[in-house]
């Protein structure tokens, strides 16, 4: 008897439908899986056979041939077993197959019919409902992420033989119905406070500006000068995350594993700060079939290099296409996927090998040749893609001391959420643009009129610092960030001056 099942398989950050075919006919006693499985697709059928046996079932001796289309696209992991074997036991009159079109199935069998937890379950739930499903089966611990979808009912299974009752219609079960998007998506870590940092004025500044229109921003100090603790507490000061950013990014931590089994749905902004010794498969995704690295992890969020040079070359130079663009394509002989990775970038470096450069404490033991081949480590063209460059001087001795606490989160956080607010106006009705940064060319012209006095001031700026295209245009954009936190219309001379004040390195290079 010919038994269909349906389930679902991710490829990038979608999902799409799998059809699985299950043949119980006369013969040698053995199974076959064709439609490009992988070695754990593979290995399912004894999984599969054996977690049958034990849930209380008979195995079917006979040949059963089993199909997985479309089978022009290669399929892998685990989440298969639970339809697989719904499939055999309709296949073997166990469930009656009319039942079998309305659910999509997915899950991984252990030997003793017990049901695990698999990834990707939020794409794939996603794929369901349009697909037309009624419900869908899926591991009692993934039934949480899968019911943050509405219009499609999510029944948690534990076990094989619950799966095989429910869908033959012997078992009732109600649908699940704990999760739903949290309470609170507000959600930020109330131990990290801007008013913590003793100091920094001028930088503490340039990190408001940074968040308010998405900039990204480099921080240059010796040691111990406050530039990791700066970076840490921009989570406190970013805007609260939209329903649609919370939907993208949690489909990407589903497909790489990382969405912890409590939290159906990410509300945080995402933080990643990855060890300088990453690989460039480790920051942008790779693998045999790809899967996604620190740029993607972080979309929607920051991602967060201390120790800039110290990252390898070719590493930091595949980052340029990615800041660009806002999703990066990995192509690979048996697939070709594109990952989305918007994300603000966070920077932190020495000013030298040494890191004492400028320090008014400490002398630089560095020669001239020293700090040039240190700071060739990055190179012109990806120092262009950064907004901001700020210096972070060392903390004087009576700021250290002080008994006054600093502007707090809240208070900044206020000022960037006005800001935003003015840019979601300005850039209303544009698909996925939210924020000054994301401006194209054409934007930058609409949107960042110059008074004739700042005209001037960037005119002279262009030409002492040798500014490029690229760097105009990034310059342009942090000043209307500028005038967006002032309230501005147009942008005035000394928004014009500010920008222009945080392109360091640009005199420096």
């Amino acid at each position: 008897m010919l038994a269909r099942v349906y389930s679902g398989a991710v490829c990038g950050v979608d999902a799409y439908e799998v059809e699985i075919e299950v043949n119980a006919g006369h013969g040698d006693p053995q199974t076959v899986i064709v439609g490009l499985p992988d070695a754990a697709v593979k290995e399912s059928k004894d999984r599969v056979h054996t977690a049958i046996s034990n849930s209380g079932f008979k195995a079917h001796r006979g040949r059963t041939t089993i199909n997985l289309a479309p089978a022009n696209i290669r399929k892998e992991g685990p989440s298969f077993d639970l339809p697989i074997a719904i499939g055999i036991l309709s296949a073997d009159d166990e469930i009656p197959p009319e039942r079998l079109a309305d659910f999509a199935l997915v899950g991984e069998l252990a030997l003793s019919g017990e049901v695990r937890r698999v990834r990707g379950i939020l794409p794939i739930t996603l794929q369901a409902r349009r697909d037309g499903r009624k419900g869908i089966l899926v591991p009692y611990d993934n039934a949480a992420e899968a019911a943050v979808v509405d219009g499609i009912e999510v029944y948690p299974v534990k076990t094989l033989r619950q799966a095989a009752e429910f869908m033959a219609g012997t078992l009732e079960q109600e649908a699940f119905t704990g999760a739903g998007i949290p309470a609170s998506p507000n959600d930020v870590d109330e131990e990290l406070d801007y008013a913590d940092v003793k100091g920094q004025e001028q930088a503490r500044r340039a990190v408001e500006v940074a968040v308010a229109g998405g900039h990204n921003i480099l921080m240059i100090g010796s040691p111990g000068t406050g530039k990791t603790m700066l970076a840490k507490r921009i989570a406190t000061i970013l805007p609260p995350m939209l329903l649609e950013e919370s939907l993208e990014t949690s489909k990407i931590h589903s497909i790489a594993g990382t969405l912890p089994p409590h939290i159906p749905l990410i509300t945080r902004r995402p933080f990643r700060a990855p060890h300088h010794t990453v690989s460039d498969a480790g920051l942008l995704g790779g693998g045999t079939y790809p899967t996604p690295g620190e740029v993607s992890l972080a979309h929607h969020g920051v991602l967060f290099l201390d120790e800039l040079p110290e990252f390898h070359r070719n590493v930091l130079e595949v980052l340029r296409q990615p800041l660009e663009d806002g999703h990066v394509t990995i192509a690979r002989a048996a697939t070709t996927v594109t990952f989305p990775c918007r994300f603000m970038l966070v920077a932190a470096m020495n000013p030298c090998p040494c890191g004492y450069l400028g320090d008014t404490q400490r002398e630089c033991r560095c020669s001239s040749t020293q700090v040039q081949h240190y700071r060739n480590r990055i190179s012109g063209p990806l120092m262009d893609r950064i907004d901001l460059h700020v210096e972070v001087p060392s903390v004087r001795y009576q700021d250290l001391t002080s008994l006054s606490r600093g502007e707090s989160s809240t208070a900044i956080r206020d000022r960037v959420l006005a800001a935003r607010r003015i840019q979601r106006d300005r850039f209303k009705g544009q698909r996925r643009i939210h924020c000054n940064a994301g401006m194209n060319s054409r934007q930058v012209h609409a949107h960042c009129r110059l008074a004739n006095d700042a005209q001037e001031t960037l005119r002279n700026a262009i030409n002492q610092m040798h500014l490029s295209a690229r760097a105009y245009d990034r310059i342009l954009k942090v000043s209307r960030t500028i005038a967006d936190l002032n309230g501005s219309t147009d942008i005035q001379n000394q928004h014009i001056a500010e920008a222009i004040q945080y392109r360091v390195m640009d005199r420096q290079w």
